[in-house]
């Protein structure tokens, strides 16, 4: 069973930077792809950032492009989520998920089965 555990979340001002760790177990080397979601209060879960396990290839959401960034570590267990010119609207509670269905639209919260309780990000003006 995938288990994913996020942390690094916390209050920042606008413009600073912020990163955001997911810690991966219980058998990532059949994974498909980890990715990054967020929900703010009375919206709807968006799609932030994935990354595809067996290439590094990467994907962004269009509000997060250029100032996001999300990378592996070589030992494949742990997902980071750099966070740059963060702004009020960045706020959010920011979940991991992992998905070992291949093929799965990454950009999808349906494709992930393993989520984690999510990290909360709060950006000041």
């Amino acid at each position: 069973q995938v288990q994913v555990v996020e942390s690094g979340g916390g209050l920042v001002q606008a413009g600073n930077s912020l990163r955001l760790t997911c810690a991966a177990s219980g058998g990532t080397s059949s994974l498909y792809g980890v990715g990054w979601f967020r929900q703010g209060p009375g919206k709807d879960r968006e799609f932030v950032a994935a990354i595809r396990w067996s290439d590094g290839n990467t994907f962004y959401g269009d509000s997060v492009k250029g100032r996001f960034s999300i990378s592996r570590d070589n030992a494949k267990t742990t997902v980071d989520l750099q966070m740059y010119s963060l702004k009020p609207e960045d706020t959010a509670n920011y979940y991991c998920a992992a998905t070992r269905k291949w093929f799965a639209s990454l950009r999808l919260p349906v494709s992930y089965a393993y989520w984690g309780q999510g990290t909360q990000v709060t950006v000041s003006s």
